[in-house]
């Protein structure tokens, strides 16, 4: 007998037979749902049958029966009133199980959020995509059949997606062209390292969306609730649904706050900070300047994160304070990196760990932060070295720099367009959709193997622009990413290491090496990321001006 939990409470499977019903009670089942009508199948046992093993057994029973292809708004109804009804656990049997947890997932619209839903019924087993547009719309089946309808529709308006809408527009201003996102303001997310150093100050950071929207754009203020790639359709929250000729999907990654325990009640006090958040990062400088002694941590959550390089850039901006001040000596600096090493690159660690033995900093490798304690200023971390026991080890701090763990947002990630870690599944090197060859995807959601950066998106978006149009003309892709990928490693107040490299690791600099040694600390890599790098964020990467980010060319297919 198949059984497969959907949740705590709930199982589903397909069609059972009066042994099973025993089987069941010994399990600890109270309760049967049968939603297959009777004389489906020549050997199929009636629900009398069942209902009768099911009393037997000090069961309860109910028929709710279903017809294929027609699982009414009322059934489900019905069906979520069972359940809150039916002594637990409960569980339900179609033919296959699919009608029972399609009961189940239009029984829940409106009481969780869709890709819950999703994702509980794939992981049973089930793919609820065929029924999305119901779910949106709370259960029931939409009446508005009019569908918007644009040559090129743009999920997510941050770096990646205002920058790939800026350069089809630069190559095609006629294009129709709308861009979905629900935000009001727009980030430039990698000024906040350098508010929590005291460097810039938040409001820097910050513009308003409509301010951004390249003209001629169509901007949806709306979130996305699920994809229909098979109709070339996204809906909506509220069951809208917009139709698409292409796609380019880009709403960044998802920063789960929630998974490390503790955190979300004590970020912003207590000691606890991020420059992952714009509200938290002026309280990072805030304490960094008032510390005068005690221990500071600064962790690194598993890979893949948004810059990865941050974690440490807050490490050694507050060591380099302390070390002005004076205060460096009474200050004990631990760095709790969930990976094995202090950056993927090789190239860059030699002058890292001169930073590192500068500020004096203990370097903890396999160590992931799973809970804090805010009031008691307690950090608890797994500790998993190679061919070692895990263990876990509590350390006291006064502040304490939090990297939450990193995913596709969660609508991404339980849909069509998902690889299985969840990411966007694209070509690493046209960025085009592996499934669906009208998509294509940049930025940090897609799974391309390369660095999550601004720097990345900056190169990935004419890249996309070029050959999404080529694909319009009638012509494949003309146009490669390599994985460049930069990472400015903010190393003392007025010098950076200029990390700048592709796919595999490979250097890529952009600057001969007398101008800026990326493997050295240098000056002038400050004076890029202080001064010229806002200005070409705002004024060149999202308007479609492509300053050293002209795509490469793809070679020719072979004869």
């Amino acid at each position: 007998m198949e059984r497969h939990d959907i949740e705590s409470g709930l199982s589903v499977g397909p069609q059972i037979r009066g042994e099973d019903v025993r089987v069941l009670a010994q399990d600890g089942v109270r309760a049967i749902i049968c939603n297959r009508p009777d004389a489906e199948g020549a050997d199929q046992p009636t629900h009398e049958e069942i209902a009768r093993e099911a009393e037997a057994a000090g069961l309860e029973f109910l028929y709710l029966p279903v017809t294929p292809g027609l699982v009414s708004d009322q059934t489900a109804q019905d069906f979520g009133a069972a359940l809150e009804r039916l002594p637990k656990p409960v569980f339900a049997y179609c033919r296959t199980g699919t009608r029972s947890t399609t009961l189940w997932s239009l029984s829940q619209a409106g009481r969780r959020p869709l890709p819950e839903i999703l994702s509980k019924a794939r992981a049973a087993g089930y793919d609820m995509s065929g029924v999305v547009r119901r779910i949106a719309n709370g259960g029931k089946t939409p009446t508005d059949t009019g569908d918007a309808h644009y040559a090129v529709v743009i999920v997510g308006a941050g770096a990646g997606g205002i920058a790939v809408a800026a350069s089809l527009k630069a190559r095609a201003p006629d294009l129709e062209i709308a861009l979905i996102d629900p935000a009001d303001i727009h980030y430039y997310q990698p000024g906040w390292t350098m508010v929590g150093g005291g460097i810039f100050e938040a409001r820097q950071t910050a513009k308003t969306m409509g301010s951004l929207i390249p003209r001629g754009v169509t901007w949806i203020k709306a979130a996305v609730a699920a994809f229909e790639p098979q109709n070339n359709a996204i809906i909506l929250d509220g069951c809208r649904v917009v139709k698409y000729g292409r796609l380019v999907v880009a709403p960044g990654l998802k920063l789960d706050w929630s998974a490390i325990e503790g955190l979300e009640e004590t970020l912003g006090r207590n000691g606890v900070t991020s420059n992952y958040r714009y509200d938290l990062a002026p309280y990072t400088w805030q304490l960094v300047s008032g510390m005068r002694g005690g221990r500071a941590v600064f962790t690194q959550p598993p890979m893949p994160i948004k810059c990865a390089g941050a974690p440490q850039k807050a490490m050694y901006l507050s060591g380099d304070a302390w070390l002005r001040r004076g205060v460096l000596k009474d200050i004990d600096i631990q760095f709790m990196n969930a990976g094995g090493v202090l950056f993927g690159v090789k190239d860059y660690v030699p002058a890292l760990m001169e930073y590192v033995e500068r500020y004096d900093a203990t370097l903890n490798f396999f160590h992931t932060l799973t809970a804090i304690d805010g009031p008691a200023r307690k950090a608890t971390f797994r500790v998993s070295p190679p061919n070692e026991e895990v263990h876990t080890l509590t350390t006291d701090f006064d502040m304490i720099h939090v990297v939450p763990p990193q995913s596709a947002p969660d609508f991404i990630r339980v849909s069509p367009l998902a690889d299985a870690a969840g990411w966007v599944d694209v070509d690493q090197a046209t960025l085009r959709h592996r499934q669906f060859d009208n998509i294509w995807s940049l930025g940090d959601v897609m799974n391309a193997p390369n660095a999550k950066t601004a720097a990345a998106a900056r190169k990935q978006a004419p890249t996309v622009a070029e050959n999404l149009l080529a694909d319009i003309a009638g012509r494949g892709a003309v146009a490669q990413y390599d994985g460049y990928g930069s990472c400015p490693l903010t190393v003392e107040r007025g010098k950076i290491v200029l990390a700048e490299f592709g796919y595999g690791g490979v250097l890529k600099p952009s600057f001969p090496k007398w101008l800026v040694d990326g493997t050295r600390p240098t000056r002038a890599a400050w004076l890029l990321k202080e001064k010229l790098l806002p200005p070409i964020y705002w004024q060149a990467m999202l308007r479609g001006r492509e300053w050293m980010a002209r795509p490469e060319s793809l070679p020719p297919a072979a004869e």
